[in-house]
């Protein structure tokens, strides 16, 4: 089992799950996920630890046997309840190439428990003579090590075990009473037998490990729900890379609604994008194509929730056609004193562009303009909009947040049945009410941001954010915040990745 956990790091690692729209849905990994040396030496560390616990108690099973002592004859031995209550690992080492990931660890020593019997008879002693008590043995120059690899199978992850091997240099037996030949003939008869059951049983254990991990994989959700409108599509694109400096993964990365079912749709072969952090030494580096943005932006824009209606302006008046007489004297003349409202909505998905440290949105939106009869919005004109606006990305916690500002407004006159409209007056009204109802509601979205979806329990710790052409990469370590919560999730695949826009 715990041989597996690594695997499973490198998953959660990839939680930054993207869905799409269908026509920008395709077999290209739009998030990439490359898992350095120092986080390669995290995992390390983290199943060295774990493996101890993980691995122990294993229980041996019984051995016995007839062993000739000197004088004494013909002996029958059983060795009973041996169990391996403890593991220690002095030294480990883990690394990554073509055939995938090895772990080893060397100069490890066990401590095995264990009762022992003997019974004989001797042409002397016509009765049966036979004693019984306990045992320890120290096991000595353990050396434990392993291959695995991945491969992409339908949009998850394969796990297989190419190589594992367990050997045993040296075994100390102490016996617990017993006649003085006891130790000699366990040792002669048993030692052998005894590293060699120590080392099939670790064998053993790993390979359960790797074959309920590659169960928890295959069963990983392919799409994640992020809110009642969107879910992430987490399918893998392509299969891992593993090189020797770090392991590269792709995935889908695209928005999706959640009304729509997601098609399996991969690549065999390697993956063709990796995430870098040009020399900085961090564990983890994770790039979001700007593709990622604009497919949420067609999922919500789809989804019917880019429009919104405004009645008034914050510490203003309700809109009141007496507002706007100076803007649209026709309005008011037609509807002296009547409540007004505005509504605002999408007529295409916005657009957005990563550059250089920084990046732009264009936004394209029809304004409304109407009046209220009998509480019943009768609409008088629509003015489109073209928007621009630029805004920065970070970092708060494991979510990706950032803010927008306007830069600029142009407009034109779509339709009218109140004649012409003198547009700059009202672009000047249409920009209050942008940066001081909309603008504001938008930046608290964002605010709170998106989850890179990290395995539970795991944290980003100082991490780093850039912006080059068309691509975002956060370059971090990891620490855990919840080490038991994440121990506890790993048993279960409906617990593997976090859920939720905020839970981090």
């Amino acid at each position: 089992m715990a041989a597996s956990v690594l695997f499973i790091f490198f998953i959660f690692l990839s939680q930054l799950y993207t869905p799409s729209i269908a026509h920008l849905q395709s077999l290209e990994g739009f998030i990439s996920l490359s898992v350095s040396e120092k986080g390669l030496d995290f995992v390390k560390d983290l199943l060295i630890d774990r493996a101890v616990s993980a691995l122990t108690p294993i229980e041996l099973p019984q051995i016995e046997r007839h062993a000739k002592i000197p004088v004494v004859g013909k002996v029958h031995i059983v060795l009973s309840d041996i169990i391996i209550d403890h593991i220690d690992i002095s030294s480990s080492f883990i690394e990554s190439g073509e055939a995938g990931v090895a772990i080893a660890a060397s100069g490890a020593t066990a401590n095995l428990s264990m009762n022992w019997k003997y019974s004989y008879k001797t042409w002397l002693i016509p009765i049966e003579v036979s004693d019984e008590g306990k045992a320890s043995v120290q096991v000595e120059r353990m050396e434990v090590g392993l291959v695995a690899s991945m491969k992409n199978h339908e949009g998850n992850l394969r796990l297989s075990l190419t190589e594992c091997v367990c050997s045993v240099e040296d075994i100390i037996i102490k016996l617990d009473g017993g006649a003085s030949w006891l130790y000699q003939g366990v040792v002669d008869a048993f030692g052998n037998r005894i590293e060699s059951a120590v080392e099939d049983a670790v064998v053993k254990k790993i390979e359960e490990g790797i074959f309920k991990m590659d169960s928890i994989l295959q069963s990983l959700p392919k799409e994640i729900p992020v809110d009642d409108i969107s879910a992430l599509n987490v399918t893998f694109v392509y299969d891992p890379f593993f090189s020797e400096s770090s392991v590269d993964f792709n995935i889908n990365g695209l928005f999706i609604e959640r009304s729509k079912a997601l098609t399996s749709q991969c690549h065999h072969g390697k993956s063709q994008a990796f995430a870098s952090c040009n020399g900085s030494s961090k564990m983890v580096a994770i790039t979001l194509r700007e593709e990622v943005f604009n497919s949420a932006s067609l999922t919500y824009f789809y989804a019917g929730v880019m429009n919104w209606t405004v009645h008034k302006i914050p510490d203003q008046s309700i809109l009141n056609t007496a507002d706007w007489r100076y803007a649209i004297p026709q309005l008011y003349d037609l509807f002296p004193d009547d409540e007004m409202n505005l509504n605002v909505s999408a007529s295409s998905p916005p657009i957005i562009n990563v550059f250089d440290d920084h990046i732009d949105a264009t936004i394209y939106a029809d304004v409304i303009i109407g009046v209220l009869d009998n509480s019943k919005a009768m609409p008088v004109a629509c003015i489109s909009l073209v928007i621009t606006a630029s805004g920065f990305v970070e970092i708060s916690g494991n979510n990706l947040t950032g803010s927008i500002k306007l830069d600029g407004i142009t407009s034109s006159l779509k339709w009218s049945k109140i004649g012409d409209l003198p547009l700059n007056q009202i672009q000047a009204v249409i920009l209050t009410v942008f940066e001081a109802v909309l603008l504001p509601r938008l930046n608290l979205h964002l605010m709170h941001g998106f989850p890179l979806p990290l395995f539970r329990g795991l944290k980003l710790q100082n991490a780093k954010i850039s912006c080059t052409k068309s691509k975002i990469t956060v370059c971090s370590d990891v620490e855990f915040m919840e080490i038991y919560k994440f121990l506890a999730a790993i048993q279960s695949s409906t617990a593997v990745f976090s859920q939720g826009p905020y839970d981090i």
